[in-house]
């Protein structure tokens, strides 16, 4: 159970904060995911009282794990530990043992299976070229047939790196269904880098290191709560006269908008939900990521939680991951970083940097998308610490 540590806490709430929170704290720590985890971490290293909130019924935000059939289930899609920084590496692998996991996603379109990311085994099945020359002639010849010098979107910017037979394969209809918006009005930016690889090499990320906690990573969060007084099922918004006066500082992890009441209007997410189901055989799909990359298919890709941690469990559990706009009742998974959203956010962050007593810190706080490193890294070297 993830936290056991926090259950005599847990057990004694009321919904008389103030009488229950009477003793002072140096920093109050507005959501228990990552970043606010990590930050409480390092602030209790240095003797600092933490009280860590989070509004859901369990700490870990989108890293938590559902053990299911023996199976560790990243409830809110998958997520692998990836950097090439040698001190972030080292810091995780402190706490927690991590195994050896390579993401190695295959695309499916239309049935046809393709290595990601693309690179030798991709352009072999896509043209039955053997040697990367004739991979890099087939790209060459398809990029100066676009004759596009200057993209003005999404579609003209793949098109323009990597042709015409991957976009129309490996990118287009599944690009759209993760944005709900046509390549063609999607800005050029969202796609600027591709990672096109002239080696039969199918891992996917290019980091010196990469694995899952063995075990899950419930086990991280548990490591990095240690020590800290924490509250679960507390909204911030629903006590925060209360909680506002009981820190020195407040880490704050939400959404930026949302803590200065929407006085600039609301910041646009895209979110996912998922459609889990436990099969009856201990080996559905092969790989643990299936990206199914044709518009046909409504969703855009199966998770087999299993092949995180070389399961070998009798029975698996997949999640079909569907991507849609975000609601007020929905979960914010990635900002929206157009024109008009990124002008609202820096509106807000001119007054977030007048805050004196308040840290804005992960991915809602500063409306952009971090991967785990990222947030690891900014917590090791913020001038708190």
């Amino acid at each position: 159970m993830l936290l056991n540590h926090s259950q005599s806490i847990m057990e004694k709430q009321t919904e008389n904060l103030t009488t229950e929170t009477a003793k002072k704290y140096d920093y109050l720590i507005v959501g228990a995911g990552l970043y606010g985890a990590c930050f409480a971490y390092m602030a209790r290293k240095r003797g600092k009282k933490c009280l860590v909130i989070d509004k859901r019924e369990h700490a870990g935000g989108n890293l938590y794990c559902e053990n299911i059939e023996g199976i560790n289930v990243h409830k809110y899609g998958a997520h692998i530990f990836h950097t090439s920084d040698k001190a972030v590496w080292e810091f995780v692998t402190s706490l927690v043992e991590f195994n050896n996991y390579i993401n190695s996603p295959v695309a499916n379109y239309k049935g046809k299976l393709y290595n990601l990311p693309f690179n030798m085994n991709t352009f072999h099945a896509l043209w039955g070229v053997v040697t990367p020359q004739e991979a890099m002639d087939k790209i060459a010849g398809q990029r100066a047939a676009a004759g596009t010098s200057e993209p003005q979107n999404l579609e003209q910017q793949a098109i323009s790196l990597v042709g015409e037979d991957i976009y129309r394969i490996l990118i287009k209809d599944y690009t759209e269904k993760q944005w709900g918006r046509k390549c063609t009005e999607l800005p050029p930016s969202i796609i600027k880098r591709l990672p096109v690889r002239f080696t039969y090499d199918n891992n996917y990320f290019n980091d010196i290191y990469q694995g899952i906690p063995v075990g899950g990573y419930n086990r991280l969060f548990d490591k990095l709560l240690e020590g800290a007084d924490l509250r679960l099922n507390c909204d911030f918004f629903a006590h925060r006269q209360e909680l506002e006066n009981i820190a020195d500082k407040i880490l704050y992890t939400g959404a930026i908008d949302q803590f200065y009441d929407y006085r600039f209007g609301k910041l646009e997410y895209r979110t996912v939900s998922f459609e889990q189901e436990v099969l009856d055989t201990d080996n559905y799909q092969g790989v643990a990521v299936m990206n199914y990359t044709d518009a046909e298919t409504p969703y855009t890709r199966i998770i087999e939680h299993k092949h995180f941690e070389f399961g070998k469990q009798p029975k698996t559990v997949i999640s079909r991951e569907y991507s849609s706009e975000w609601k007020d009742d929905s979960e914010p998974y990635y900002p929206v970083n157009n024109e008009r959203n990124n002008s609202i956010y820096l509106k807000y962050k001119e007054l977030a940097d007048k805050e004196s007593s308040v840290i804005f810190g992960g991915r809602l706080a500063e409306y952009k998308y971090y991967d785990m490193h990222h947030i690891v890294a900014q917590v090791l070297n913020h001038k708190e610490f």
